[in-house]
């Protein structure tokens, strides 16, 4: 049987795919390769000053948005965020962090590094914890690179994915699968060709329902429920 093929669209500064990060840890734990998990980016914060600034006026601004934050964040055990978590720094967008990931995506689609070293995923996790416990500005591409270095990537070989324009190519793919599937919302989760979909904070419980319910039952199948 194929692996299931599941979309994993995210934003790299929202606090929903920050805590959703260990439920697909755990999904690749429990179903190895009876999934395949495609992530892709969505620009929920692409405009990051100017979302905020608009949407929190009548909130508090910066600091009403942090202590939203904060009170979400406060009911997760496995994460933990900066105090002062998008009132003293508020990075410009997540664009740019989607591109330099995906510069490093593509380290790992070429061989220029071991696949089993998972350097995407461990540099999307490293993105997020920056930001949300050290209060990194990850929109900053000098920033970007001392992430990369801390996590020992080839700086030089990132860049050129950059250079190329073949990070941009991916990130444009992003930008064609949103609208293609309406992903409005971070983080997002697209099965069974696009005919399912589970969208912000669903419980692992769910998503594994699900995927189970599909492996019962491939597509195709008749079933009367």
């Amino acid at each position: 049987m194929e692996p299931i093929r599941i979309f994993y669209f995210s934003d790299v500064l929202c606090i929903w795919a920050y805590i959703a990060h260990i439920r697909l840890d755990e999904l690749k734990t429990t179903f190895q390769d009876q999934i395949a998990i495609e992530s892709h980016f969505v620009s929920v914060f692409g405009t990051a000053h100017e979302k905020l600034e608009n949407g929190w006026r009548d909130r508090g601004g910066l600091q009403g948005y942090s202590n939203h934050i904060q009170e979400v964040a406060s009911k997760f055990d496995h994460i933990t965020v900066h105090p002062d978590i998008w009132a003293k720094v508020t990075p410009h967008s997540s664009t740019s962090c989607h591109l330099f990931l995906h510069a490093i995506q593509l380290l790992e689609v070429k061989g220029l590094v071991e696949q089993s070293q998972q350097v995407f995923e461990k540099a999307a996790w490293a993105f997020r914890e920056a930001f949300f416990t050290q209060l990194a500005d990850i929109s900053d591409r000098k920033v970007q690179f001392g992430i990369a270095e801390e996590l020992r990537l080839p700086i030089a070989a990132i860049q050129a994915q950059i250079d190329s324009g073949e990070a941009y190519a991916q990130l444009s793919k992003d930008f064609e699968l949103v609208k293609e599937h309406t992903v409005t919302v971070s983080p997002t989760l697209i099965f069974n060709e696009g005919r399912q979909r589970l969208n912000g904070n669903v419980s692992y419980r769910v998503i594994e329902a699900n995927i189970r319910e599909l492996l019962n039952h491939p597509a195709g199948e008749q079933s009367w429920c």
